[in-house]
């Protein structure tokens, strides 16, 4: 009729995301960051999250048919890789995405140090951080375990040794804490259930404080803000905003690439299964992310396992509560930066080292 104004209903689509926002306030996701966090540099946490769940995924499909049963365990890895339905692919997806993603979750704590961004008041952003990387290299150590071939067992020895120099405190990561279960398969539960339970809390603590505080500003750009406004706030005003919801989108792009890269590797490069156990003799060097600490062991012994983890993750703690620098600029926070960059020239030297070095016995035969 004249004079009416015909409404058109929304798209489907569209109704199905307002429905669905209705319920869940997804809407809320669409909040604004500084436009910097869609540069990669600010994307490698969410790309870390990203390759968990990947990880979180091809674990599953693991568990389906792995036995923990030390009689059985390899066994159930031969079975994966020759007559599950893409087991030896899934396990390799495995093998290289937890690779790729202790990459990532170094890579992203260089930058958190580089640019300052554990300054107040993210100092206890980057505790909880430092407790991450503690549970992703213990799950990446009972990974190893799980093998059970020679660098497997030889894994297993090292922590039984470790357990008994804490004596009563280290009991629970020896054999002597039960003897109803196997160590490996106790484990088998820590790296399945324990410790994702613990890495994904820890994750919600760490990524509540990033909404809390926002994305940090790029260097030295708080430097240029009034007091009354956060560093995100700054930034959002000096170079623009984007939606979050964008970051996400940026954020599962390069997710994407970071999993197709894990695939090709898995097609490419199978991950490792050694050789049968062979009880009382040292034949294997640890994983790239535990090289540094072989040389120490050669010179000082299974003590040297204990005492410099702790000392290495009490400075990592110390970090943001030693660096006083007003600034989060570079050019005026170059001396913590050089101090970095000779700690890394080191740990990658003593890699080098330990890779190159001749395997040596560490652990007395039994």
């Amino acid at each position: 009729m004249a004079g009416e104004t015909l409404v058109r209903k929304p798209a489907w689509p569209d109704r199905i995301w307002r429905w669905v926002d209705e319920r869940l306030g997804l809407d809320a996701l669409s909040y604004r960051v500084p436009s910097h966090a869609n540069n990669v540099l600010y994307t490698l946490g969410g790309i870390t999250l990203f390759g968990i769940l990947i990880l979180i995924a091809s674990g599953i499909y693991l568990t389906q048919f792995y036995h923990a049963d030390p009689t059985q365990a390899r066994e159930s890895i031969e079975y994966i890789i020759t007559t599950a339905r893409l087991g030896d692919f899934v396990r390799n997806v495995h093998f290289w995405m937890a690779n790729l993603v202790m990459i990532t979750l170094l890579l992203h704590a260089l930058r958190v140090f580089a640019t300052g961004a554990y300054r107040p008041p993210r100092e206890l952003n980057w505790v909880v951080g430092v407790g991450l990387f503690a549970v992703m290299l213990g799950l990446v150590f009972t990974g190893t375990v799980l093998k059970w071939d020679q660098e497997g067992w030889e894994a297993l020895q090292h922590n039984e040794e470790i357990g008994e120099l804490l004596g009563g405190a280290g009991i629970w990561f020896t054999s002597e804490f039960t003897t109803s279960t196997p160590i490996l398969e106790r484990l088998f539960i820590a790296h399945v259930a324990i410790l994702p339970f613990v890495l994904l809390s820890i994750l919600a603590v760490h990524l509540a404080l990033v909404k809390y505080h926002g994305i940090s500003s790029l260097p030295g750009h708080e430097e240029r803000r009034p007091p009354e406004e956060t560093d995100a706030e700054a930034a959002m005003r000096a170079e623009g905003h984007v939606h979050f919801t964008n970051h996400l989108l940026h954020i599962a792009g390069w997710g994407l690439l970071l999993t197709a890269l894990g695939s090709l590797l898995a097609l490419v490069v199978s991950a490792p299964l050694g050789a049968v156990i062979e009880p009382g003799e040292e034949k294997t060097k640890p994983l790239w992310m535990f090289l540094p600490l072989y040389p120490f062991e050669d010179w000082f012994g299974i003590r040297a396992l204990l005492w410099l983890p702790i000392v290495g993750f009490a400075a990592l703690l110390a970090v943001p509560f030693v660096d006083r620098f007003h600034s989060s600029s570079l050019r005026r926070r170059w001396v913590l930066i050089a101090a970095g960059v000779v700690v890394i020239a080191v740990l990658v030297g003593l890699a080098i080292y330990a890779q190159t070095s001749t395997p040596a016995e560490h652990v007395p035969a039994e």
